[in-house]
């Protein structure tokens, strides 16, 4: 099986950066999903119960609830793009989904 290609690290890091301790988790997360092998929100789930599809996001919990990682799956090509990473404040203003 091939390893998943998320795109783009750059922004984990940027945002690492900024809030260090969200550093690690996101490193976590980073390394997962370069291992996994998901085929459906149902199959990413058995990894991450607690993510959850809006719209065409898959939104993650990152560092205990904290933060969140807004991704869009390509499930048939095995990529990850990463669409916004940010505070749990900022994804409950929801001017996320506006991008």
């Amino acid at each position: 099986m091939r390893e998943v290609h998320v795109i783009s690290r750059k922004a984990l890091r940027e945002f690492a950066s900024e809030h260090t301790d969200a550093e690690t988790p996101l490193d976590d997360w980073y390394r997962t999903a370069r291992r996994s092998h998901w085929t459906s929100i149902a199959d990413l789930r058995k990894t991450y119960p607690h993510a959850d599809a809006v719209g065409d996001l898959t939104v993650f919990n990152i560092g205990g609830n904290k933060y969140r990682l807004a991704t869009q799956i390509s499930y048939q090509s095995g990529r990850i793009y990463i669409r916004r990473v940010m505070t749990h404040e900022e994804y409950s203003k929801e001017d996320w989904k506006k991008r």
